[in-house]
């Protein structure tokens, strides 16, 4: 039951049909051989855990290849100049056989980026690349396989390929054979290698890897319990951005749980997170200024977030009563508080 329980909070990160519409994070089309913009860079506690909403895993760019001819492609690729890339990997590709700039053809016609998208050659470049051993292609390939792009849905055949390309040392793959492996569906469960598989991810720096890789030490999934192991992992995957890893950090640094207890600290994430929209964070930070915990009163900024929260779905009754006894003004203060938070008058 814990296994499975696991599974429905985690299996969303494994790319759907609906997901894998954005295989790369690269910015949209632009004109061929005109720059496309830079992209911009990203920017009480004690209760029950919040549910996560990990995002799928973003394939990246072709990594570059160290033929500082064949970077010619990926550096055209980089600055948006995706007819460039086009030509100067089909002439690589079909002159030199090179997997890079093979893979590097499926990336385009699979995003629609300097060519009209067509995910069956997009999947039949990613095959002759993954053929040739290239670990990125074996990738991106299981990731068409899983969402029926270019071909059947084959989830059998996206595991193996997942396999090949974790085995050369890809932690996208690792991160989503583990997930194979914890739902026990295409292959048998087998927590103990998902839990392998996902520390490769982790320490490769996923963040959200590294958030399951906690969850994993918090039940003593497929690894003993460590609640030490685990706030570590939170710490880091919350310093990577991953908003539901900052919402359990907080949780973890309030209430001293394998880690050194740092109200504070604690009440600045879930500010953070509430702010980026979490529900989960928006109740517990409701909570702690309404009781004063680690902070002072504020029961017109308690009610706010109580109220954010609600709307998203994560009521709290014993807030609604907590709050009952405020003054009309103060209610009325919250309310356009919210209003302003929503853009409405």
């Amino acid at each position: 039951m814990k296994a499975m329980r696991l599974f429905l909070v985690l299996a969303a990160v494994m790319l759907t049909a609906e997901a894998s519409a954005q295989v790369s994070p690269a910015p949209p089309a632009a004109a061929p051989d005109k720059p496309a913009p830079a992209a911009k860079p990203k920017g009480g506690p004690a209760a029950k855990k919040p549910a996560p909403s990990p995002q799928p895993t973003a394939t990246a760019p072709p990594a570059a290849p160290d033929d500082p001819n064949a970077d010619l492609v990926y550096g055209a690729y980089q600055r948006g100049l995706y007819k460039t890339a086009f030509d100067l990997a089909i002439k690589r590709a079909q002159e030199k056989g090179d997997p890079k700039a093979m893979t590097m053809l499926g990336e385009l016609y699979a995003n629609a980026f300097g060519v009209k998208r067509d995910d069956a050659k997009a999947a039949d470049w990613y095959k002759r690349a993954a053929d040739a051993g290239d670990r990125e292609a074996m990738f991106e390939l299981a990731m068409l396989r899983l969402a029926g792009r270019g071909g059947p849905v084959n989830r059998e055949e996206a595991a193996r390929l997942l396999a090949s390309s974790a085995k050369l040392g890809n932690p996208k793959a690792a991160y989503n054979l583990a997930l194979m492996y914890l739902g026990g569906e295409t292959l048998p469960q087998d927590l103990r290698r998902c839990a392998e598989l996902m520390r490769v991810a982790a320490d490769a720096g996923s963040p959200e890897a590294q958030y399951a890789l906690a969850t994993f030490y918090k039940e003593g999934t497929g690894v003993p319990k460590d609640a030490e192991k685990a706030a570590r992992l939170l710490q880091a995957a919350s310093l990577a951005g991953n908003v539901d890893a900052e919402v359990e950090y907080a949780i973890a640094l309030f209430n001293g749980t394998g880690t050194s207890k740092n109200e504070a600290a604690a009440i600045t994430l879930l500010r953070m997170a509430a702010k980026r929209n979490n529900p989960v964070a928006q109740n517990r930070l409701a909570r702690v200024l309404a009781s004063g915990q680690g902070v002072p009163v504020d029961k017109v900024e308690a009610l706010k977030w109580h109220t954010i929260a609600k709307i998203a779905g994560k009521g709290d009754p014993e807030l609604d009563q907590a709050l009952t006894t405020m003054s009309a003004e103060d209610k009325a203060k919250a309310e356009i508080a919210v209003r302003k938070w929503f853009g409405t008058k």
